[in-house]
């Protein structure tokens, strides 16, 4: 790993390309908007699906980079559809918390259909924990980010139950334009009748606005305790 990373305010880590964009472009925008460096890394190319490729996924995550304007993204190449919590994938992710020494983690809901995503959810708070870990062969200075927040991007039909919304108003249209980028996955083969499914998810967001009394907002949620020293940003 000769390559430089840059050190993050936030990292997002996703099972597939297209997952961070969908279950928190708008957080990922508020952060930048705010001069926060953010980075994504995916675990898994996600291919095969049925109407991508490697090459394809590629490019499409380069278009809804370049509409993001991520501060890093990368791919740390993990199996797709067999995703699991191993001891060599989580020294693997450890050693790029290391490298990045985010001071948060943002992870998949850990409740889900999808199996990546719940090894995806375990995996990242295993590598969490492994990161700071002293006394190793693994790159960098040991590093703890503060928190694992958890975004919501799931294939359950559920009700959730978000710990809090974050008003995405300003950058819900820059969101939709991230997620289109990606129209192997949610344009080519599907049916042309409405709604389309980007106008599910602007529905979506709309319901978890109306929620804040926003337009827009976005869910999410942490297994651990938050603290305030001030309720003057609290909507």
């Amino acid at each position: 790993m000769s390559e430089e990373y840059p050190k993050l305010d936030a990292l997002v880590i996703a099972p597939h390309p297209d997952d961070a964009e969908l279950g928190m472009g708008g957080g990922i925008l508020s952060m930048l908007a705010q001069g926060k460096k953010v980075g994504v890394l995916e675990l898994t190319n996600g291919e095969p699906t049925p109407f991508g490729s490697i090459e394809t996924r590629a490019l499409e995550t380069q278009a809804a980079t370049k509409v993001l304007g991520l501060t890093w993204r990368g791919n740390l190449g993990l199996p797709n559809r067999s995703l699991q919590a191993t001891l060599e994938a989580r020294e693997q992710l450890a050693s790029m918390i290391r490298l990045t020494k985010p001071r948060w983690l943002f992870a998949p809901y850990w409740e889900d259909a999808h199996p990546d995503h719940v090894a995806a959810t375990r995996l990242i708070e295993d590598a969490r924990f492994w990161a700071k870990l002293s006394k190793t062969n693994m790159p960098g200075d040991r590093h703890h980010p503060e928190r694992v927040f958890h975004y919501f991007c799931i294939h359950l039909k559920s009700i959730l139950h978000p710990m809090w919304i974050m008003d995405i108003s300003p950058y819900w249209e820059k969101k939709r334009e991230s997620i289109e980028c990606y129209q192997s996955q949610f344009v080519v083969g599907r049916p042309l009748e409405k709604p389309t499914f980007a106008d599910r998810l602007e529905e979506e967001a709309g319901y978890w606005g109306k929620l804040i009394g926003v337009r827009f907002g976005e869910p999410y949620t942490c297994r651990e305790p938050l603290g305030l020293n001030s309720f003057e940003n609290v909507i």
